[in-house]
């Protein structure tokens, strides 16, 4: 347990948080709806700190991220609880979860031993990830902090519910940011995951690239029935070209039904090849297919030229045509971190 990092002390013992953009005011000990944030005497406490559900040894690409330090490995850590409330979550276990009630099932480990296991481990990186990390901002601050010491990359993947100020605590430490763009209403965004203010998921994302030059790539889970409607997917696009930029990889990937939407069908592999063609009539130069193994569009190919750069086979990643972030026999840029 820790000191929550941004809130304020209001009348009658009350906190605001200012982690993410719910701005929960919370009673004395009551928590916030991420479930890890609780009001102890009219101090807010992060009761994550340090606290791990989930450790593992990843490719950089099961983030997904495909254009940032392709074929390396990340170290992988996962906390528990979240803001969002997806009927979709595949790691609801831990994501729903409410951590007073877990402590026998959590491990603790500091941000200085995280990164002697990333280093230890021969990872390029360290990666928060499994359930919401803009919650753990504490703990992830501490650990991207000592992980730009070591000279190793640092990555969230998050669904951008962060607040600009919270964003701009870590972004000085921060290199990759993997969001979901779940959709584009809202009506969807309240129906799938109970949140109404879901468009400063795009500012903070527009801010992530544009203040503190993070590596951005976008993942929609294309849902039957719920966000598969090519309104929705143009729109995505076109935010994608038009505040991140054509270069920003763009990953529409499969729904395999999970938690309480176990009654709808996995993603037709045909809706994902649509929303790969509308990002491409769009202009983005990058859109790939996701949980479809050994579909063509996994591979990186030169929108110039049209020649192979990376082949992938599921997690196997194999660079057959970059020069520094460029096309090896082109030279056009990929926006490739490496």
């Amino acid at each position: 347990m820790r000191e929550a990092l941004l809130y304020e002390k209001l009348p009658g013992d009350r906190v605001r948080c200012h982690v993410c953009q719910w701005r929960c005011s919370i009673n004395p000990d009551k928590l916030g709806v991420c479930r890890v944030r609780q009001n102890i005497g009219g101090v807010l406490y992060a009761l994550n700190y340090a606290e791990i559900s989930s450790m593992a040894v990843d490719p950089i690409e099961k983030k997904p991220l495909f254009h940032f330090f392709p074929g390396s490995q990340v170290f992988s850590l996962g906390s528990w609880g979240c803001n969002f409330h997806c009927k979709h979550c595949q790691n609801w276990q831990i994501s729903w979860a409410d951590l007073p009630e877990l402590k026998s099932s959590s491990k603790t480990l500091s941000a200085e031993d995280a990164i002697k296991l990333t280093k230890r481990e021969g990872c390029g990186g360290i990666a928060w990830t499994y359930n919401e990390p803009n919650i753990w901002l504490e703990y992830t601050l501490d650990g991207a902090k000592l992980a730009k010491e070591e000279g190793l990359y640092t990555v969230y993947v998050t669904n951008g519910y962060i607040t600009p100020e919270g964003l701009d605590m870590i972004g000085p430490y921060l290199d990759g940011y993997c969001v979901d763009v779940k959709g584009f209403t809202d009506r969807f965004y309240q129906e799938l995951a109970k949140v109404a203010r879901w468009r400063g998921v795009l500012e903070v994302t527009e801010r992530a690239r544009e203040k503190w030059g993070m590596h951005v790539e976008v993942v929609t889970n294309i849902i039957p029935t719920m966000n598969d409607d090519d309104e929705q997917l143009e729109s995505i696009a076109i935010w994608i070209r038009d505040k991140l930029g054509e270069l920003t990889p763009w990953h529409v990937t499969r729904f395999h039904p999970q938690h309480q939407m176990a009654h709808l069908p996995p993603t037709p592999i045909a809706a994902l090849e649509r929303g790969y063609e509308i990002g491409k009539r769009a202009g983005l130069r990058f859109v790939y297919t996701g949980n479809v193994p050994g579909h063509e569009s996994e591979n990186t190919v030169c929108y110039s030229c049209g020649n192979l750069n990376i082949a992938r086979m599921s997690y196997h990643t194999d660079t057959v045509g970059l020069e520094d972030s460029r096309c090896r026999f082109c030279g056009a840029d990929l926006n490739i971190r490496r």
